[in-house]
């Protein structure tokens, strides 16, 4: 594969973004490869296939596993379907050893994820959602990388309950995780207004159109409750399959990349004129983070910029990338399933002609963009209508109150009873106070102040991401939430020792390579390889358009300050003026600058020592 190619812009530097190189494709199917239990049957297929067809559409034994008080689990095939009703089965692992000796079963509970397309809530909604955060899951709501909230520990007994509290507030959690289209982000850079209502929309409508049309959701959490009218009993975009695996839609307005859009298997890029208005989106395609340790058919892509639509086309855009991907997806191999190996496999044109054919006419060609970061503006900005706009920066996403440190969840409540804009949250797991009349700021600002919200963070903490990995995901390898804090503060301790302790320097760590907190577009990142044990990338580029390589295998944890130490130094007295820290150990020949898909596994490790 050949590198990014960069797309020039009148504004400034060029872009890299994914390019195709020469390949041999393999021929798309002429058609959708099943249709029924039979069909998948004779291919071969996962088993999450068959399981989808007998589902009835997303309904398995799920209402009667639930009436089974004896057990806070559920069977292994119901604890797949539930997946796409938004929640993971998970247990606490760090009494899982002493409950065995015991000979207890598993501390069960469940991670219920929102659907909440473009990240925005009212305050009334944001009070529901904090009553459920204090009554159901442990006193905390978590702001995830995919621009939602989710909750932990809330046990089976209560999961009817906590439902039918997000319904109260006009919410869901369908369609939140599965195969299907999940949560659907949106730019939320506070200065845009007018790119930001219309960025927005964009993603409530695809998140609306994409969304499965089962009847399930309601009738296994609501008691049945149905609407009015009844429900359709056939997924006319799904069928009984749904997807092959997940997928991700976003929304960018540049200069702002704090979506991530190449991250993601499908994006739109806002094209702006001189005054701001939005002309068109550059659709993208392929990107995904996730792959296996040791497996080099698996890898994480950044996407393609596939081409140009105009507005009113976007939503058959979206709908017909999804289709294709529906069905020249492989349904064989799970871990080659994301829209990024069905590029792999039949490229760029191919799929770009068959999205052609299924919205009826011809994409124009990408028009020139350019993105400077994928960090959130933290501090007050005044957008373009008067309204003013706060965005914090909160550990992790994680919204409690800290002893001795910031008091999120009271604080964000007591404003929330007085807020009389909105909330926003952002891919970077924070939250914008937004939409404050200019009148009500010092009020706000008050609140903000007694409760400490805004307390000092270094630049690096401001710009760092990390999964929740230990103690309730079961596929963490090593610790990340609870890890990322300490070893921030050896490295600012280090930063500061060469005067870099205001530069951005974008960091993540996640507890396995599945890329939750997308550590593979930061320009260090983290990958859990086992216990206090990680694999250490370098090398991405600053706005999130180039993949990092791998620069040391199981690094322990307390050796990831020492190995950073020399590249800090290096970089301080070396760099070009704006030269971003990604770039910097590309140019000074530290590690190879990696290229686009299975590239990501050429010219690992150290090239030179510092």
């Amino acid at each position: 594969m050949d590198d990014h190619k960069p797309i020039d812009t009148p504004d400034g530097p060029a872009v890299d973004t994914p390019g195709i190189g020469a390949h041999r494709y393999e021929a798309p199917p002429t058609d959708r490869p099943i249709t029924d239990a039979e069909a998948a049957k004779a291919a071969g297929l996962a088993h999450n296939e068959h399981l989808k067809i007998a589902s009835r559409y997303l309904r398995g034994g799920l209402a009667d596993g639930l009436l089974k008080h004896a057990t806070g689990a559920i069977s292994e095939d119901d604890g797949q379907l539930v997946k796409f009703h938004g929640m993971y089965m998970q247990d606490d692992r760090d009494i899982r050893a002493e409950r065995t000796k015991k000979k207890l079963e598993k501390a069960f509970s469940f991670m219920i994820r929102l659907r909440i397309a473009g990240g925005v809530v009212t305050p009334k909604q944001w009070l529901i959602l904090d009553n459920i955060a204090t009554t159901y899951a442990g006193n905390a709501l978590r702001a995830t990388t995919r621009q939602t909230f989710q909750y932990h520990g809330v046990i089976k007994s209560n999961l009817k309950r906590t439902m039918a509290a997000i319904d109260s507030a006009l919410l869901d959690t369908i369609a939140a995780c599965g195969d299907v289209n999940r949560n659907v982000m949106a730019a939320t850079n506070p200065a845009q207004a007018g790119a930001h209502k219309i960025a927005l929309k964009l993603a409530k409508d695809i998140s609306d159109t994409l969304l499965p049309k089962t009847g399930a959701w309601r009738e296994i959490w609501l008691e049945g409750e149905r609407v009015v009218g009844g429900e359709d009993e056939v997924e006319p975009v799904y069928g009984k399959t749904y997807l092959p695996r997940k997928f991700k839609t976003v929304v960018a307005v540049p200069p702002s990349n704090e979506v991530d859009i190449f991250a993601h298997d499908l994006g739109f890029i806002a094209i702006l004129d001189k005054k701001n208005k939005v002309t068109g989106w550059n659709v993208t395609v392929g990107g995904g983070m996730g792959m296996t340790h040791g497996e080099t058919d698996t890898f994480p892509r950044t996407a393609d910029v596939m081409g140009f639509c105009k507005p009113e086309d976007a939503l058959k855009v979206a709908e017909a990338v999804m289709t294709v991907q529906r069905d020249w997806g492989n349904r064989k191999n799970r871990k080659n399933a994301r829209l990024k190996y069905t590029i792999e496999r039949f490229g760029l044109e191919a799929f770009r002609a068959e999205v052609e054919k299924r919205i009826g006419k011809t994409l124009a060609e990408p028009k020139p963009f350019t993105f400077d970061g994928n960090g959130d503006r933290y501090g007050w900005v005044e957008g373009e209508d008067g309204r003013h706009h706060l965005t914090l920066y909160v550990p992790s996403g994680r919204i409690k109150d800290i002893e001795g440190g910031p008091q999120f969840l009271s604080g964000l409540r007591r404003i929330a009873e007085v807020h009389e804009g909105d909330f926003r949250l952002t891919g970077n797991q924070n939250v914008i106070i937004a939409n404050v009349p200019a009148e009500k700021r010092d009020q706000i600002e008050a609140l903000v102040d007694e409760y400490g919200l805004t307390k000092g963070a270094s630049a690096l903490r401001r710009s760092s991401m990390a999964c929740v990995a230990l103690p309730t995901c079961g596929l963490a390898l090593a610790e990340s939430e609870r890890y990322l804090p300490d070893l921030l503060t050896e490295l600012e301790e280090s930063l500061a020792r060469h005067g870099l302790q205001d530069e951005e320097i974008t960091i993540r760590s996640t507890g396995c390579p599945n890329g939750c907190a997308r550590p593979f577009i930061a320009e260090i990142g983290l990958v859990g390889r086992g216990p206090e044990r990680y694999h250490l990338y370098l090398g991405a580029a600053f706005d999130g358009s180039r993949l990092s390589k791998l620069y040391r295998e199981d690094v322990l944890a307390s050796e990831i300050k020492d190995t950073l130490e020399p590249l800090f130094a290096a970089y301080a007295k070396d760099r070009k003026p704006g030269e971003h820290f990604g770039d910097f150990v590309i140019r000074a020949g530290f590690v190879a600058k990696t290229g686009n898909g299975p590239d990501f596994h050429q010219r690992t490790g150290p090239l030179r020592v510092a």
